[in-house]
């Protein structure tokens, strides 16, 4: 028992200490007394005490929390009664924790320091407030118990309390009785029913297992006559697991006449033993005190070890934070210097994925721009359709407009150009939206370039701006450069079409197969057999189309003298040649297209265009079906309409297809070279530029003599956090080196 007893007193200590620091992230054991206004709860104090040193009086007197601790000192005690300003004498004495160390002997004085603290706190309008007065009771004649006296519940606003007083003082106790540590003395007078009682509906509320609950019944003297309490004391009424222990308290006119405590207590004892005999020995202010002793010692030991443990994390985590907010500047040229360095190291690891911490959350730096790349450029790029705006008509126009007066023999390399620079230059606008993107992102990477590196932002505020100015403006002068370089990409290609480009050259082959359709060529081998041969005027037959010699680049002029007539237009022909009609020009399709094989069959027997265009109204085909014969003169000619839903015809379509087919292939090839060469401008032009030069320009731009002082101000803040850090992790140091002493065997 006597190695238990040491407990106590080590709790106390722990309560000292964080004490002087406010701290209430340790929760130590304690007893919380619990009661409706005047119920009794000073009394009980005092009697456990055994001295009148509380103020009394009618309404609400504690008003603040009061953490009194009783510390049992024998005379022989060298611990508490040895000091710097001597050895204590006195068998009784209180210290208070706000008055560091002056002794108290008179207990009037006493009540009159406790009042005047709680003035200066809580003022004198009858309000409360939740930062308690702590008070050391030393004394020969005591059992060890730490003890918090918390105002008194209320219904009704009085004076000039608030209204709000009951949700204030409600608040108040439960964050005290809602620590797990602590045990609950839930007070209640005899003469008001038990079923009413508030103190044991929050106490029950908070602790349903009743594991640290103990009931006190009040004022047993004063129950009605023909009535008494052995039903509420032997817990037939409501029960509490750990007890109900009753007491009797001196009456307001014993305290008007100062009735000493002592006799208070023996009027007790004869009460008790006169009422309820049988009771007598498990009820009565002696019996509370040790009752309240022995849970406590063995409420610590049950709680020691997981206190141990919160301590010692807790110390870790202030040293750690104590740590974040590093020391007091000393030589401020090297600490500015380190900070710049410690920024852009870490800024460049961020931008490379090399930092000690990886973000797990999200992608951040290098990984980011790597996906705007190639994901979010890369897919934006590749949704754009190469022929996206461009209708059958629209091209048929342009080549048409291409040709200008002169009816077409060739597909026009005008048209295809044309054509395919305007599809080219819709790439330009994301490529700028990527250089965006990853200006965007290098900007954001000022703000997640490390924990360490923001704290020494967030200590040093005027510094963190200059930062982030310098590095802003780094980021701002590298946008126009690569921008324009971006730009002058897509100009470069929109400079000069190179149809020779050996993988545009490939995808050419297929065009030649396009021209020479195996349905047209079937079409006019029936249409051969059943009309008779076209002679020239020299009587030899007019060949209707002509192969691709290999050298000159002959073209098919298969449909050579074929209109392309639109809808109520005249198809016009011109007069012939008698002799073959051979064609020689050099065009930039042939000059792209893979030579043909030569071929052996005869063509003699095609029909004429004028019998084609007579055979095609004969047949009705309802997109000819306005054609008037050849013969008719020019000037009837109508007047040309706009026409844009009608069916195109055979050569119409396989020029359509020809030009929708160079421009893909061309398109493909310049949005790979774009995709992979925008990224490459990006890395070069900014990325690794800032890379290369941000800790240059910062140095250049920060490190001047008459800056340095102004940069290098901690702010207020970070000053006052590392103080109260520092306090904190010393009284846990100390709390932890006094939680050591405790041997194995105590706890035990």
């Amino acid at each position: 028992m006597e190695s238990m007893e040491s407990l106590i007193p080590v709790i106390n200590k722990l309560q000292d200490v964080f004490n002087t620091v406010g701290a209430d992230a340790i929760q130590l054991p304690q007893i919380v007394i619990l009661g409706s206004q005047s119920s009794g709860k000073s009394s009980v104090i005092e009697s456990l005490v055994g001295r009148s040193i509380l103020p009394r009086g009618v309404g609400i007197v504690t008003r603040r929390p009061l953490i009194l601790q009783l510390i049992y000192t024998p005379r022989d005690d060298r611990v508490h009664r040895s000091a710097e300003r001597g050895t204590i004498d006195p068998d009784e004495w209180i210290e208070f924790l706000h008055t560091k160390g002056k002794v108290y002997t008179d207990w009037d004085e006493v009540r009159k320091e406790i009042e005047k603290e709680t003035d200066r706190v809580a003022g004198s309008n009858k309000g409360i407030c939740p930062d308690p007065i702590s008070l050391k009771f030393f004394s020969t004649s005591v059992l060890s118990l730490t003890m918090v006296d918390l105002p008194g519940l209320t219904k009704v606003a009085v004076g000039e309390q608030p209204e709000d007083i009951e949700n204030q003082i409600k608040d108040l106790i439960l964050k005290f009785i809602q620590n797990p540590n602590s045990i609950i003395l839930a007070v209640s007078p005899a003469n008001m029913d038990m079923a009413t009682s508030e103190s044991l509906k929050i106490a029950r509320d908070i602790d349903p297992d009743g594991r640290r609950t103990l009931a006190v019944i009040t004022k047993l003297d004063l129950m009605d006559a023909g009535t008494d309490a052995i039903d509420i004391l032997c817990g037939r009424v409501i029960p509490v697991k750990l007890g109900i222990i009753g007491v009797i308290n001196r009456s307001q006119q014993d305290i008007i006449d100062k009735k000493d405590i002592k006799e208070a207590t023996k009027d007790e004892a004869s009460f008790l033993q006169r009422k309820y005999p049988t009771l007598a020995t498990r009820n009565g202010t002696p019996y509370l005190a040790k009752t309240l002793n022995r849970l406590l010692m063995h409420h610590i030991r049950d709680c020691l070890p997981e206190l141990k443990t919160r301590v010692n994390v807790m110390a870790s985590q202030f040293q750690t934070l104590l740590n974040s907010y590093g020391q007091e500047v000393v030589e401020k040229n090297t600490t500015l210097l380190q900070i710049i360095t410690k920024f852009a190291s870490s800024y460049v690891a961020t931008l490379d994925g090399t930092a000690r911490n990886i973000e797990t959350s999200e992608l951040c730096g290098g990984a980011r721009i790597c996906y705007i790349f190639h994901e979010t450029f890369g897919r934006t790029l590749d949704s754009i359709h190469p022929l996206t705006g461009l209708t059958s008509m629209d091209i048929l126009t342009a080549i048409r407009n291409s040709n200008g007066p002169r009816p077409a023999l060739f597909v026009p390399e005008v048209s295809f150009e044309l054509l395919v620079k305007r599809q080219i230059r819709r790439l330009e606008e994301p490529s700028l939206r990527c250089v965006e993107l990853a200006h965007e992102e290098m900007q954001r990477i000022i703000q997640h370039c490390g924990n360490e590196v923001q704290q020494e932002m967030l200590r040093f505020p005027k510094l963190h701006e200059k930062i982030i100015d310098v590095v802003t403006n780094l980021l701002r002068s590298r946008l126009s450069p690569t921008n324009t370089m971006v730009e002058n990409i897509v100009a470069i290609e929109l400079a000069y079409i190179n149809t020779r480009h050996p993988d545009f050259y490939k995808d050419m082959a297929n065009i030649g197969s396009m021209l020479k359709s195996p349905d047209l060529e079937t079409e006019r081998m029936n249409q051969g057999r059943s009309k008779p041969i076209e002679r020239g005027r020299d009587g030899r037959s007019r060949p209707h189309s002509v192969h691709f010699p290999q050298q000159n680049g002959e073209a098919d002029s298969d449909k050579e003298n074929q209109a392309v007539p639109a809808r109520g237009q005249v198809a016009r022909t011109g007069n012939r040649s008698g002799q073959d009609t051979v064609i020689t020009a050099s065009t930039w399709l042939s000059n792209i297209l893979p030579a043909p094989r030569e071929e052996g069959v005869a063509r003699d027997n095609s029909p004429s265009p004028q019998h084609r265009a007579v055979t095609q109204v004969t047949e009705g085909d309802s997109q000819v079906a306005n054609i008037i014969s050849p013969i008719k003169p020019v000037n009837l000619l109508p007047a040309i309409p706009v026409q844009q839903g009608r069916r195109l015809n055979e050569r119409e379509q396989r020029d359509c297809e020809v030009i929708e087919r160079l421009i893909k292939s061309y398109f493909y090839l310049v949005r790979k070279m774009i995709q992979d060469s925008v990224p490459k401008s990006i890395m070069h032009f900014m990325v690794n530029f800032v890379k290369d030069n941000l800790q240059s320009e910062l140095v250049s731009s920060l490190y001047k003599a008459d800056q340095i002082e102004n940069l290098l101000c901690e702010s207020e803040h970070i000053g006052q956090r590392r103080k109260e850090a520092a306090e904190m992790l010393g009284a846990l140091q100390k709390a932890s080196q006094i939680i050591s002493e405790i041997r194995e065997t105590h706890v035990w």
